[in-house]
């Protein structure tokens, strides 16, 4: 059963909640293993597994096209509803973020619960197309102002961006057909190995459920565009490119998790409103705990 398979990714997120509000192991502890993750566990996992991805297989293009219409999609669909009700780019980009952007960790890991490694391999697709796309889309949305500086601002940060640059060197070894040579497929493995898990309990230790006591409405109308309405967009758009079998679950996965923890940091660092995206991050992952077998249930996972 579904439940049966993705309730431990959820129970990691628990703990990682009670260990954080128990000050264990520290306070310090959780910015540095978010560091290590980010920078170094994650990347080596889409390397690892975009390095093997069989890039030949029209149906991983499929896959890539399906994900980047879903989100351009939604992100016009967003702008289109800012264009009747004006809202200002501090409050706009969150709502933004809270619809297209993903929790990698959790997907990946749910991914390679019910699929396996042709899971892991897709899914890595997926995030090369999905990552810089939405990053894009949300510094557009965040930043007030125009032309150079917003172009500058988001080159910058992709730029810098270890996802970015590691589905970027995945997708060259693939394609040259260097692969993994002198045992770095061994070594990607091991340090991915340690990335969902830590990712998970790092995603538990990032929620506020402070930040839900205000924007109920607007919390709850995101949450469920974010967790109803784009697996459902996704299923469409699996059916529009002929998607079946893995890759038509992995698409569907990407698309009914949460927004990512990540987002109140992009938030914040752009002068937004963070606690609308807190808001946002801990309604979303709470509520996924429900949703996402349910979504599941109805696409026919097994």
């Amino acid at each position: 059963m579904i439940i049966l398979t993705i309730w431990p990714l959820f129970a990691l997120i628990c703990l990682g909640f009670v260990m954080a509000r128990a000050g264990f192991p520290e306070p310090g502890f959780w910015p540095a293993a978010e560091r290590v993750n980010y920078y170094i566990l994650f990347p080596a996992l889409l390397v690892g597994s975009l390095a093997m991805a069989p890039l030949g297989d029209p149906a991983i293009w499929r896959l890539g096209g399906a994900a980047f219409v879903t989100i351009c999609i939604a992100a016009l669909g967003l702008y289109g509803w800012r264009w009747f009700r004006p809202t200002p780019a501090a409050r706009f980009g969150p709502a933004v973020q809270g619809v297209i952007r993903i929790n990698t960790y959790l997907g990946l890991a749910i991914t390679t619960s019910l699929s396996g490694a042709a899971g892991i391999e897709r899914a890595a697709v997926v995030l090369a197309v999905v990552v810089p796309l939405v990053n894009v889309l949300s510094i557009m949305a965040l930043a007030d102002q125009g032309g150079p500086n917003r172009l500058y601002a988001t080159l910058r940060l992709m730029g810098r961006n270890p996802l970015i640059l590691a589905c970027l060197l995945g997708i060259t070894l693939a394609l040259t057909g260097i692969g993994l040579p002198f045992g770095s497929a061994t070594l990607l493995s091991l340090l991915g190995q340690g990335s969902l898990p830590l990712g998970l309990l790092c995603v538990g230790a990032a929620l506020r459920p402070g930040a839900l006591r205000s924007d109920l409405v607007a919390i709850g109308t995101n949450s469920t565009l974010r967790l109803i309405g784009m697996p459902a967009l996704a299923v469409v758009m699996a059916w529009t490119f002929g998607l079946n079998g893995v890759e038509a679950l992995v698409l569907v996965i990407f698309f009914a998790i949460p927004t990512a923890p990540t987002s109140y940091v992009l938030t914040r660092q752009f002068g937004g409103d963070a606690p609308f995206m807190a808001g946002l991050v801990t309604a979303q992952t709470l509520a996924s705990v429900l949703t996402i077998p349910l979504i599941l249930l109805v696409f026919g996972a097994s």
